[in-house]
């Protein structure tokens, strides 16, 4: 018998986390790979939303702490915290959230529109609205991050994507 190749399911095409008491996803098209949080060096002068920057596999990862950057107090025992890696314009970036929920899909429904929440600097980037199992969860644009790690490749803490512009 021969054995087919594995195809992920083109339905479930949204990572699921929890930050606080609200869920939200980014697209699985941007998630690199889930893990566990190692040794975290912080930044002097970094925006209060970046936790700090992790040697991932000899690259630097900066960290954003989602739980800040929704306007939450950091949470008392970030080791029980997940770090979904996310591809952010050619730079891998870390989002810090409480916990990974699931895998799943809009069930072929489109997107809700996104709430008005803040501007600026206050935005969340919010790209939609879906609901999965019964809890309406908010799905990010993960470009909108590009906003809070630029500034430490322009102070050089970092080094700048490899991606040309």
């Amino acid at each position: 018998m021969a054995v087919g190749k594995h195809r992920p399911d083109p339905q479930k095409s949204l990572v699921g986390f929890v930050v606080g008491d609200v869920a939200y996803a980014v697209p699985i098209s941007s998630v690199k790979e889930i893990v566990n949080p190692t040794l975290l060096t912080e930044l002097p002068h970094a925006p209060a939303a970046i936790a700090g920057v992790a040697d991932h596999r000899g690259q630097v990862v900066p960290i954003i702490d989602l739980r800040v950057r929704f306007g939450l107090p950091r949470s008392s025992d970030p080791r029980r915290a997940k770090w979904i890696l996310v591809d952010v314009q050619g730079r891998t970036v870390g989002l810090s959230v409480d916990r990974v929920t699931d895998v799943f899909g809009t069930g072929g429904t489109e997107l809700r529109p996104a709430p008005t929440l803040g501007s600026g600097d206050d935005m969340r980037g919010i790209s939609g609205v879906t609901s999965y199992d019964g809890v309406l969860t908010f799905v990010l644009e993960v470009g909108r991050f590009e906003a809070l790690v630029k500034p430490l490749e322009v102070a050089q803490l970092i080094g700048a994507s490899q991606v040309p512009r």
